[in-house]
């Protein structure tokens, strides 16, 4: 199922068919096919090949793991994200490895990675909705993560629920024109490249 979206410039079809719906079919994510979304998400681009993400695992058959990570969200996303056959928390490493030297690309990598995760799941016929909304503190308490390390994302995992969230229900998606963000020479000076781009 493919959201409405206009798109400037030919993208692959992966791209094309990403969107982070709210509403989640009741039915498990098949292990092999999370494992592949975490594979994804292992062979990302990081600087200095650090790979500063780690991914906390919940899934609904967990039920005390699950239940905790629910804890953490924020009350506007509990009633459609514990529904998720699937919740992951991803993690950064905020310093290197090799020098242990602030790594001011952590957040970056780590995003990275889950942008791997995302269109993998989109390969598997499933669908990820990140969110910002929980608890930094619960979730650091509640997993036992250390100070070096921050917690980044929460983010829902499973097959979508058709007769919920469809694109027939919700808006299309949008993004900014291209001449809002690619600048050349000075910042603020749209590159002439995309200047014509609608």
């Amino acid at each position: 199922m493919e959201l409405r979206a206009e798109f400037e410039h030919p993208v692959h079809d992966l791209i094309r068919r990403r969107w982070s719906p709210r509403a989640f079919a009741d039915r498990p994510v098949e292990p092999e096919k999370l494992c592949s979304l975490l594979e994804a998400a292992r062979w990302a681009a990081s600087s200095f090949n650090e790979q500063p993400w780690s991914f906390l695992v919940a899934t609904r058959d967990q039920s005390d793991v699950f239940e905790r990570m629910v804890g953490c969200l924020m009350e506007g996303n509990v009633p459609w994200a514990s529904k998720a056959p699937v919740l992951l928390l991803s993690v950064a490493k905020l310093s290197f490895n090799r020098n242990d030297k602030p790594n001011r690309h952590a957040l970056h990598d780590v995003g990275l990675s889950v942008g791997n995760l995302c269109l993998e799941a989109t390969a598997q016929d499933l669908f990820v909705h990140q969110m910002a909304g929980f608890h930094v503190d619960k979730a650091r308490e509640a997993f036992g993560i250390p100070d070096a390390c921050e917690p980044v994302a929460m983010i829902a995992v499973g097959y979508l629920e058709h007769a919920g969230d469809s694109p027939h229900e919700s808006p299309p998606r949008d993004r900014k024109p291209l001449g809002d963000f690619v600048y050349t020479g000075t910042w603020g000076s749209v590159a002439s490249l995309v200047q014509d781009t609608p």
